[in-house]
């Protein structure tokens, strides 16, 4: 059961089944005079606290699960390592500590707010620095926003790590519709730029007028969308993930044909990299995207979630892997549990999955040029999907302020390498902050 906390004397939570969060009842008395239509735009406190039954409950499916027998290969090509499972049970089961994870989430101000009939669940640190300039950061799938607790200490208080007050950021970190503590949509229409404009009205509704994003996985695309909106507010977006393949290269590489002749070095790798993100490295994305709402079982099955979540990609599994098997580099077993967990207690595994039905059905590229033509900031790390070459940057951003090659980190950059994901954002929106 989750709660929000709100000052009418009047709000209780109710209790739910397992899996599904209590909502507070604002539906009593309010004071004379008051406006409906602005209690809609409340901002609510919010406090995480699953209670000790759906714990109980969590290791007593882990305890009953049916494993397969192990692949008839030895690499990655089927799928997540038997091993790496078996590795990820048995340190679930008896070591790890979901109460841990939550006490870091409380220990950041949390809120609930209504836009468009959807309860929005977001983080919110404003730096005790003047003139910090307001940031909004959205995380993608498997993610949540566990995967940017890590920089939110060094991007709202930089002088106390390793910065100077003029680095520092007001943090807003939504989670996004279908996705942890944000409400499920029961309609559809809740695809990439609907979430955009929904974030540019959380932005308004906290009181900034100028503002910039980040995104990466998912959060890459809806700053692209966000980028192409006309918000005045907005002053310019940072990715790494950035979507720079023209549309004869994009289809060429989702058609399986050899790069094009004259390419660099920088674009055919990342021209090959792309071509197998497509061939072998998205099967999630197509089955999400075509038919969400039949992946009961895996909703159904806590390791079901585990291993879905851990093929997300080919350098993550084996990062991700080497965790398990004592080597921790970038994510340690506990930040892989922690997303998996609470995507389990929250039941949000098919409700986050409609998001790339939404996608496919209003035809949004993946990883292709959105048209932005606002300031953008790129940064590439190695093991990302595919490592944008600048050229290709350049044309797909004409107004980029900032490109930079990191020298480690993957898809999850923020989760995995916080220390130069923060400094990337320092100098990516350095010269953005004299128009806030």
């Amino acid at each position: 059961m989750l709660t929000t906390e709100t000052n009418s004397p009047v709000s209780r939570a109710r209790s739910l089944p397992l899996g599904t969060a209590a909502v507070a009842d604002t539906s009593g008395p309010r004071p004379a005079g008051a406006d409906r239509a602005v209690g809609k735009n409340e901002i609510r406190p919010f406090h995480i606290h699953f209670p000790e039954a759906a714990l109980v409950d969590l290791r007593r499916r882990l305890a009953e699960t049916r494993l397969p027998e192990n692949e008839t290969v030895t690499d990655f090509s089927q799928g997540v390592p038997l091993k790496t499972i078996q590795q990820l049970l048995r340190y679930w089961q008896t070591d790890y500590d979901w109460r841990k994870v939550e006490a870091r989430l409380n220990a950041v101000p949390n809120f609930i707010t209504e836009i468009d009939g959807l309860d929005i669940h977001f983080i919110h640190v404003r730096s005790k620095h003047e003139n910090a300039l307001p940031l909004i950061v959205t995380h993608g799938w498997p993610g949540s926003v566990i995967e940017q607790l890590k920089i939110i200490g060094p991007l709202t208080d930089p002088t106390a790590h390793g910065g100077s007050a003029s680095d520092a950021f007001h943090l807003v970190i939504p989670s996004m519709p279908g996705y942890g503590f944000s409400g499920k949509p029961t309609t559809t229409g809740w695809d990439p730029a609907h979430i955009a404009r929904a974030w540019v009205v959380l932005m308004r509704r906290l009181g900034y007028d100028k503002f910039v994003a980040q995104g990466g996985d998912w959060g890459a695309i809806i700053v692209d969308v966000m980028a192409t909106q006309g918000h005045p507010e907005l002053l310019g977006i940072h990715s790494n993930m950035p979507g720079v393949f023209s549309a004869d290269i994009d289809k060429a590489a989702l058609g399986g044909a050899p790069a094009p002749s004259g390419l660099s070095d920088d674009e055919e790798l990342a021209y090959e990299r792309l071509a197998f993100v497509y061939a072998k490295g998205i099967g999630y994305g197509y089955q999400m995207g075509l038919r969400p709402q039949s992946l009961y079982g895996i909703a159904d099955s806590p390791v079901g979630i585990a291993g879905y979540f851990l093929d997300h990609d080919a350098r993550s599994l084996a990062m991700i892997s080497r965790a398990f098997d004592g080597q921790p580099e970038g994510l340690t077993r506990d930040d892989i549990l922690d997303n998996v967990t609470l995507t389990w207690l929250t039941n949000t595994f098919i409700s986050g999955a409609r998001l790339y039905w939404e996608c496919l059905e209003n035809k949004v590229s993946f990883f292709g040029v959105k048209g932005v033509s606002i300031p953008v900031a790129v940064s590439v790390f190695p093991d990302e999907l595919y490592p944008a070459p600048r050229s290709w940057t350049e044309r797909a951003y004409p107004n980029l302020i900032h490109y930079n090659k990191v020298d480690k980190g993957g898809h999850f950059a923020a989760w995995e390498q916080p220390k130069l994901f923060t400094e990337e954002l320092r100098a990516g929106f350095r010269s953005l902050r004299k128009s806030a």
